[in-house]
């Protein structure tokens, strides 16, 4: 089925990027569409990934942003340097720490924005659930009717085994000032601006 989780939120994302971005780092790209709509923005975007594969078709699809295969953990990032970073549905496949790499490698007064999919059931499940279907369909059907359903290559995927209180736990001790909102289709946008001295 077409209908994807991590896109469906691209415009939420977009709205809280800083107004005043140049530079932007997106972990874990996959094929590179996000990174795409941030290069449309007008920023100048390094893309990473470990997965060979995907990088190669993100490389083959092009759009303006850096590819580059690498792993966000052992990366060395240029500190202070990013006015936004990214990180849709892939900190979970990485120590939840990692955040503090993302965040010294923000300029000041930049923006640390997490798609982040969490473990476990909440009181909002029982509605994603329904709507994950009539989204699914309707998408899938208006694609074959105009005949331009592909099924697109997937990164590799792990499930998340944090639940969502602990993601607000360590959010608030690892970037005080944080806010972690549950959004629809099991995920969560964590949102960190640095302070503009630091």
């Amino acid at each position: 089925m077409p209908f994807d989780h991590n896109d469906h939120y691209h415009r939420l994302l977009l709205r809280n990027l800083p107004s005043h971005g140049r530079t932007a780092l997106d972990v874990g790209c996959g094929t590179g569409r996000f990174a795409r709509a941030l290069a449309a923005r007008g920023y100048e975007v390094d893309a990473l990934d470990p997965s060979a594969e995907v990088i190669a078709e993100a490389r083959t699809l092009g759009g303006g942003p850096r590819f580059r295969q690498a792993d966000v953990v052992r990366e060395d990032l240029p500190e202070g340097h990013y006015e936004a970073v990214t990180c849709l549905a892939s900190l979970h496949h990485m120590p939840f720490g990692t955040v503090t790499r993302l965040r010294d490698a923000l300029a000041p007064g930049g923006t640390l924005l997490v798609l982040g999919c969490y473990a476990g059931m909440t009181w909002w499940d029982p509605v994603a659930s329904p709507a994950n279907a009539v989204a699914r369909v309707t998408v899938y059907a208006a694609e074959r009717l105009r005949g331009t359903y592909e099924p697109p290559l997937k990164a590799p995927v792990r499930p998340p085994d944090m639940r969502l209180p602990e993601v607000r736990a360590e959010a608030a001790r690892l970037l005080p000032g944080s806010h972690v909102r549950q959004l629809l289709f099991w995920r969560y946008l964590l949102t960190y601006r640095k302070p503009a001295g630091n």
